[in-house]
């Protein structure tokens, strides 16, 4: 069936791409004005910045043909084409049931990965390679699925289930991610409990997941038999719609948990929306790493950068670390924040309006005015956002952020 249109309840504006960019678009006006008690912004870096992603996107793809910034480029750590080997293991499927392994895969890795921390890393069995960040959780989570870790049937490892995520537990994910007291994982119990609400929310939806309850599902009542295009808005309102429940943050409105929705003195709006700034980072990486699932079903994805930048601290940190946001007290650097802490939610919402200006710098510096949103990021920000934390922290990103492993 094609999605409904989501009604203009308080809720569901705060579901929109286009309130995220509202909202963190008053909050850079403020900055801009000097009633930011934390930031000061300097846009004359931004050409800096742009100048910095070109470089590291020219360096990564010098045929300038960028893929989407996308789960599934994780799973081509070390060079090596992990999908390839998935699409030898599903071989003679057909398209659609191929995609339904592949919504799945994309589904829980991308809800794996949250910050992992500086100590932790994963060694591929038979590779003997360590990967770490990103990219280990993005390897372990692969390697896991493909070995049948989150399905009930053994006679289809291949998947993803409602029965095999609900007994998932911090024990289980341990084992999947290697984790002893020498290789700790950051936000362990988070995770196991975000899968277990996964797997709850897949039989609790069915009109969105099918009757299948598993996250492919998404293939049946997205693309109807007469369809092969999917709008990314309609995408991301989907998985808003059948995830609401997995999101457990203070922020909550009418008894709906919201999500990665926090409050700030800018943000902004009317009624019952006023106050609160909307980033929805998971979703929208989600919807981002699933645009390649259904692409290679044969689905057109149209209306794509009607998503935003992902506030997180690659991005946030590259406009830290190139003097685009600087902290008015630099004192603050050696504070801990929660992830609901004024400054923490100005950083992540000057990030979504700042690469929304920066976006365009960087199209015109590679000649490409078509150039996707997700591209750029993938080029991209949160690329030279990754470098310049290496080169200045070690990798650490600019601020200590207190994290459960379902934001950041």
């Amino acid at each position: 069936m094609r999605p409904a249109r989501r009604a203009e309840t308080p809720v569901g504006v705060l579901r929109s791409p286009a309130t995220i960019r509202e909202r963190c678009r008053n909050i850079l006006d403020a900055a801009v004005a000097g009633r930011s008690a934390n930031f000061r912004i300097d846009r004359s870096c931004l050409d800096a910045a742009a100048l910095q992603v070109e470089a590291v996107t020219r360096r990564r793809y010098p045929d300038l043909r960028i893929p989407y910034h996308s789960r599934w480029r994780h799973f081509e750590a070390g060079d090596i084409d992990r999908k390839a080997e998935l699409d030898r293991a599903l071989a003679g499927r057909d398209p659609a049931a191929c995609a339904r392994a592949r919504i799945d895969l994309t589904v829980v890795s991308v809800l794996l990965d949250a910050g992992a921390g500086a100590a932790w890393g994963y060694v591929e069995p038979d590779r003997g390679v360590r990967y770490t960040r990103s990219e280990g959780l993005g390897v372990a989570s692969f390697r896991a699925f493909c070995a049948g870790a989150f399905s009930a049937r053994r006679d289809d490892p291949l998947r993803a289930d409602a029965a095999a995520l609900s007994r998932i537990d911090a024990a289980a994910l341990a084992r999947i991610f290697q984790v002893d007291p020498a290789n700790p994982l950051v936000g362990l119990e988070g995770r196991a409990a975000l899968l277990r609400r996964l797997g709850a929310a897949l039989i609790a939806r069915e009109e969105v997941f099918d009757e299948l309850a598993r996250p492919g599902g998404l293939f049946e009542t997205l693309i109807p038999d007469d369809e092969n295009a999917l709008a990314a808005p309609d995408l991301l309102q989907a998985l808003q719609d059948g995830l609401s429940s997995i999101w457990i943050t203070q922020s909550a409105l009418d008894g709906v948990a919201l999500g990665d929705v926090w409050r700030h003195p800018h943000a902004g709006g009317a009624g019952k929306t006023a106050g609160w700034v909307p980033f929805h980072k998971l979703s929208q990486w989600l919807a981002y790493s699933l645009f390649e699932p259904f692409e290679w079903a044969g689905v057109k994805i149209v209306d794509r950068d009607s998503l935003t930048a992902l506030a997180e601290y690659r991005n946030g940190g590259l406009l830290v670390d190139t003097g685009v946001i600087a902290l008015i007290d630099p004192e603050r650097q050696r504070e801990t924040f929660d992830i609901s802490s004024e400054l923490v939610v100005e950083w992540r919402a000057l990030t979504v309006a700042l690469i929304d200006e920066l976006a365009p710098l960087v199209r015109a510096r590679l000649s490409s005015s078509e150039l996707a949103l997700a591209c750029i990021l993938e080029g991209g920000t949160w690329a030279a956002g990754r470098e310049l934390a290496q080169q200045l922290r070690a990798g650490a990103p600019p601020f200590s952020i207190k994290s459960d492993g379902t934001v950041f």
